[in-house]
C-alpha cells in the first residue's frame, strides 16, 4: 500500500509548481524586467530599382538609414520609451533630402511645400496628426504635441501652425524645406502631364509615393508608431493622404501590433491598412506577418493600390512588407542586429 503522507507531499509540491508556472505566464509586461525591444524604419516605397540608382546614392541611402534607426535604437537600448524612439528616428529622415518628408519634401501643383505626420501610442491608443503645414521644422513632433498637449488627435494648416508656435516648436521659413531635386521632379511631372515630354522617368511613376516612418517596442512592452511625409508630387488642392490619418496611415496597439505605411494614400486610406492588420490579429488569432500579408499582397493589390508598411508587435517580431519594386527600410533588434534593405529581395 501506498503511504499516504508521501502521496500529500507530492500533491503539495505539484500544486507550487503550477501556481509558479501560471505565475510566469502571466506576468504584466508592463512590470517584468524583460529586455526585449525592437525598432523598424521605412524611407518609402516605389519603383525602386539597383538599375536607376547610382553606388554613391545607394551608399547615402543605406547611410542615413542607418543613423536613423541607430538613433531610435540607443534610446530604447538605455530603457527610454517609445515614443521618444519613434519621434528622434523621424527627426533624422525629416532633415535630410533623402526622403519625401520635411527638409525633402515633393512640391505642391503650386510649387510649395505641404506637410502630413501622425504618431501613436499602443498603451492608451492615444494618438495626434497634422496636415497640411508649411513652416513647422519636425511635423512629427507637432503631431506628438497635438497628442499629448491638445485634446484633439488632428490638426490641420493654419491653425495647426498657430498651435505650434504656441508649443514652442521651431518655425521655419518655407523656403528651409526647397530642394533643387524635388523641384525638377514636380517640373518633369507637370511636363509629362501637359504631354511636352516623352522621356521615361521613374520619378514620374512615382509621384505618388515617399514618406518615412518608425515602429519601436520599448523594454516596458509599449509599442508606439509615427510616419512624416511631403505628399503626392504636384498635388492640388491641399490634398491629403493617409500620413496623417489614424488607422491608415498610423496605428499602434500593444494588444495586437505598431504598423507605419508608405505607398500610394488613397488606398491605404480606404484600405483602412494600418488597422485592418491590427484588427485581423485580433479577431482571427493570426500573427503579424500573416495579417501583413494578407493585407498587402491580397486585400491592398487586389483593389489596386501600391506600397507597404512595417509593424512589429509586443514580443518584438517584425515585418515589412511591400507590392513594389523597392522600399528603403530597415531594423534592429535587442541583440544589436542591423539589417538594411533597399530592393526587392
Amino acid at each position: 500500500m501506498k503511504n499516504p503522507f508521501v502521496s500529500i507531499v507530492l500533491l503539495m509540491l505539484l500544486c507550487i509548481s503550477c501556481e509558479t508556472t501560471t505565475s510566469e505566464k502571466t506576468t504584466d509586461p508592463e512590470t517584468n524586467n524583460d529586455t526585449t525591444f525592437a525598432i523598424v524604419i521605412h524611407g518609402g516605397a516605389g519603383t525602386i530599382l539597383k538599375k536607376n540608382m547610382s553606388d554613391s546614392l545607394e551608399v547615402a541611402y543605406k547611410t542615413k538609414l542607418e543613423e536613423a534607426i541607430r538613433t531610435g535604437y540607443h534610446i530604447l537600448e538605455n530603457g527610454g520609451n517609445s515614443l521618444d524612439a519613434v519621434e528622434a528616428t523621424i527627426h533624422v529622415m525629416e532633415e535630410s533630402p533623402l526622403f519625401n518628408s520635411a527638409k525633402g519634401a515633393v512640391f505642391t501643383a503650386e510649387g510649395k511645400n505641404e506637410l502630413d505626420a501622425s504618431i501613436m501610442e499602443g498603451k492608451t491608443l492615444n494618438a495626434g496628426a497634422v496636415a497640411g503645414v508649411t513652416t513647422v521644422k519636425s511635423p512629427i513632433s507637432l503631431a506628438r504635441a497635438v497628442m499629448e498637449k491638445s485634446e484633439h488627435v488632428m490638426l490641420s494648416g493654419a491653425g495647426a501652425e498657430t498651435f505650434a508656435k504656441e508649443q514652442g516648436l521651431e518655425i521655419v521659413d518655407p523656403s528651409y524645406f526647397y530642394t533643387k531635386k524635388r523641384m525638377e521632379s514636380l517640373k518633369r511631372v507637370q511636363a509629362n502631364e501637359a504631354g511636352t515630354t516623352a522621356t521615361y522617368d521613374p520619378y514620374i511613376k512615382d509621384s505618388k509615393y515617399g514618406t518615412v516612418g518608425c515602429v519601436a517596442l520599448d523594454k516596458n512592452g509599449n509599442i508606439a508608431a509615427g510616419t512624416s511625409t511631403g505628399g503626392m508630387t504636384n498635388k492640388k488642392w491641399s490634398r491629403i493622404g493617409d500620413s496623417p490619418i489614424i488607422g491608415a496611415g498610423t496605428y499602434a496597439n500593444n494588444a495586437t501590433c505598431g504598423i507605419s505605411s508608405t505607398g500610394w494614400g488613397e488606398y491605404f486610406i480606404r484600405g483602412v491598412v494600418a488597422h485592418d492588420i491590427s484588427a485581423m490579429m485580433e479577431y482571427k488569432g493570426v500573427s503579424l506577418q500573416e495579417a501583413a500579408k494578407e493585407v498587402i499582397q491580397n486585400k491592398l493589390t487586389a483593389m489596386g493600390g501600391t506600397g507597404g508598411i512595417i509593424g512589429l508587435d509586443q514580443q518584438g517580431n517584425m515585418v515589412i512588407e511591400f507590392n513594389t519594386a523597392g522600399m528603403y527600410r530597415a531594423t534592429m533588434n535587442a541583440k544589436g542586429e542591423l539589417k538594411i534593405g533597399i530592393y526587392k529581395q
